[in-house]
Parts: C-alpha cells; sequence; structure tokens
C-alpha cells in the first residue's frame, strides 16, 4: 500500500480514536440522559459543547478540526494516487500531516498556545504541497 494511502487510513483511525475519548468525557461529564437524547434546543437550553467542561469542548472542536482537514488531505491523497503522482517526497508530507494531526489533539486539549496552531500550520501546509505535487 502506498505510504500516502497508509497515512490516510491510519488518520481515520486517528478520528475515530478522537471521537471515543470525547464520547467518554462527554457521557462522564453531561450524563446519558443529555448525551442519548434527542439534544432538542429547547429541552437543553444550549448545545452539549457548550455545557461540557472547557477540555472536553476542545476535545469537540479538535475532532470537528480533523473532520475539516481530513477532507482536504483526503482530496490530496486522491489526486496523488489517481493522478500516479506518488513520489517519496509526497509520502512524507502525508505522514507530516498525519504526526502533526496526532499532536495537535493534545495541543489543543491542553491549551497549548501558540504551538497548536503551529501544529495545525504544518498538517495543513503539508497537505497543500501534496495538492501541489499532484499537479507537477
Amino acid at each position: 500500500m502506498a505510504p500516502e494511502l497508509q497515512a490516510l487510513a491510519y488518520a481515520g483511525l486517528l478520528q475515530g480514536a478522537q471521537f471515543a475519548w470525547l464520547s467518554l468525557r462527554a457521557n462522564m461529564e453531561l450524563g446519558f440522559a443529555k448525551t442519548l437524547s434527542p439534544r432538542d434546543p429547547a429541552r437543553l437550553g444550549r448545545p452539549l459543547e457548550e455545557q461540557a467542561s472547557a477540555r472536553t469542548g476542545r476535545l469537540y472542536r479538535a475532532l470537528n478540526n480533523h473532520f475539516e482537514g481530513l477532507i482536504l488531505f483526503t482530496l490530496a491523497v486522491t489526486v496523488l494516487i489517481l493522478g500516479d503522482k506518488t513520489t517519496g517526497l509526497s509520502g512524507v508530507l502525508a505522514w507530516t500531516y498525519l504526526g502533526a494531526r496526532i499532536l495537535y489533539v493534545p495541543a489543543y486539549f491542553f491549551g497549548l498556545r501558540p504551538w497548536r496552531s503551529l501544529i495545525w500550520l504544518v498538517g495543513f501546509l503539508a497537505t497543500i504541497a501534496m495538492i501541489g505535487l499532484a499537479l507537477v
């Protein structure tokens, strides 16, 4: 399997792990009565992520950020693979993206500034570079 596809598969597993961590914390903090409910605004008063602790809220935002980043990363991997444009550099960039995403979660969870943003930027730039490589 191409390194880019391996990194994409691991990024999917990372997203699953993020979801599990968030779900565990949210259920422990808010209780199943809220987390298993239909989450109607009239009943809850405000969204669940606003009722959670600061760190659990950060996990929620980190998960959403990964959904957003994974779309662009999947696009990058897809055009590289289908365009037969993979190289050693594109493999390194794919693993760089994954490494950045792994580091991003605890950086966000612990509120590490400016490191969280810099880690995010590394992953974003790696993804954009992958798309650029597919076009040359």
